[in-house]
C-alpha cells in the first residue's frame, strides 16, 4: 500500500493507494516543521490518521509538505513518520513539487501556492529549476491567508479600517489587543491564527478597503514571487491553493497589469500527486 499526503500548515489531505486504485481518504491538522517538532506531528498522526490506516501495511509514503525544504526540516517529519509506518519507505518532498506536478505536468511554467502561506517555483516540465526561497509569515508569505490576515489586523490595531468594517470584525472576533499578541508571538501556530481571519476578508471582499486590501497583497506577491523568474511574462503562471481559488479574477487582474499569464487555480494538489504515483508506481 502506498500512502501519499498533501501536507499544509492548516490541514494535510492523506490518500491511501492499494491495488492499484485510490482506497481511501483522510484528513487531519497540518504542521510545519519551522514551527513545530517531531513530538507534535507524530502526536497528529498517532491521533487523526492511525486509527483510518493500517500504517503496519504501509510500504511507501510520499509525503509533500509545507516547510520540508531543508535536510534538517525534512528530518523532523521523516522522524515522526517513520515511528508511525515502521515498514515503509519514506519520501519527503516540499510542497512546490506537489504543486508543479499537479498543475504544469510535464509542461514548463511557474507553479504557484497560496494558501495559508505562499511560494512559487520555476518549473521545467521534468523538475523545479528556480525557486525563491520562503521567508515565512515573518518576512514572507506575500498573498496568502496569513499575510492577508496580519495586513488586516494592522490596520485595525492602528485604527485604520472604516467604522463599519471595524464594528463587523469586533462583532465577529471579540479578542482583546492582548489576546492577538499572545496568539502572534507566544502561542503555537501563528501564521494559522492570522490566515484564519481570511474568512472575515472574503465575506468583504467587495467592500472599496478590503478590496484595495487584496489588490495591494497580489501586487505585491507577483512583485517578490513570479517576477524574479527571467521567463515571467513568456509561461503561464498556475495557482495552487484556498486563497489562489477564491480570488482568481484578482489576481487574474493583477496578473494583467505585470503582463502576466494566469493558467490553472486548484484547491488542493492531491488528485494530480495520486495520478502522478498511479502512473510511476
Amino acid at each position: 500500500m502506498i500512502l501519499i499526503a498533501d501536507g499544509g500548515s492548516t490541514k494535510t489531505d492523506w490518500r491511501l493507494i492499494k491495488e492499484g486504485r485510490e482506497y481511501k481518504q483522510v484528513q487531519t491538522s497540518g504542521f510545519n516543521p519551522y514551527l513545530v517538532g517531531s513530538d507534535n506531528i507524530e502526536e497528529i498522526l498517532w491521533k487523526e490518521l492511525q486509527p483510518y490506516i493500517d500504517n503496519e501495511g504501509v510500504t511507501e509514503v510520499h509525503y509533500y509538505g509545507t516547510g520540508c525544504s531543508t535536510p534538517v526540516k525534512n528530518a523532523i517529519v521523516e522522524s515522526a513518520l517513520e515511528k508511525i509506518f515502521t515498514n515503509a519507505k519514506i519520501n519527503i518532498s516540499h510542497d512546490l513539487f506537489a504543486a508543479s506536478r499537479a498543475l504544469c505536468g510535464d509542461e514548463e511554467g511557474i507553479a504557484a501556492i497560496l494558501g495559508t502561506g505562499s511560494n512559487s517555483c520555476y518549473y521545467d516540465g521534468k523538475s523545479i529549476t528556480e525557486n525563491i526561497f520562503s521567508l515565512g509569515y515573518f518576512f514572507g508569505d506575500e498573498g496568502s491567508g496569513a499575510y492577508l490576515g496580519k495586513k488586516l489586523l494592522s490596520a485595525y490595531l492602528h485604527k485604520e479600517l472604516p467604522a463599519d468594517l471595524e464594528e463587523k470584525l469586533k462583532v465577529e472576533y471579540p479578542k482583546s489587543l492582548e489576546s492577538i499578541l499572545d496568539a502572534v508571538y507566544t502561542k503555537p501556530a501563528p501564521s494559522r491564527f492570522l490566515a484564519s481571519f481570511s474568512k472575515f476578508i472574503n465575506e468583504n471582499r467587495e467592500h472599496p478597503f478590503i478590496y484595495a486590501l487584496l489588490s495591494d497583497a497580489f501586487r505585491t506577491f507577483y512583485k517578490y514571487q513570479v517576477c524574479c523568474y527571467s521567463k515571467y511574462r513568456e509561461v503561464p503562471v498556475h495557482f495552487v491553493g484556498s486563497v489562489a481559488y477564491h480570488y482568481q479574477d484578482i489576481l487574474t487582474r493583477i496578473g494583467s497589469e505585470f503582463g502576466i499569464k494566469t493558467g490553472k487555480f486548484i484547491q488542493a494538489p492531491i488528485d494530480g500527486l495520486v495520478e502522478y504515483h498511479l502512473q510511476n508506481k
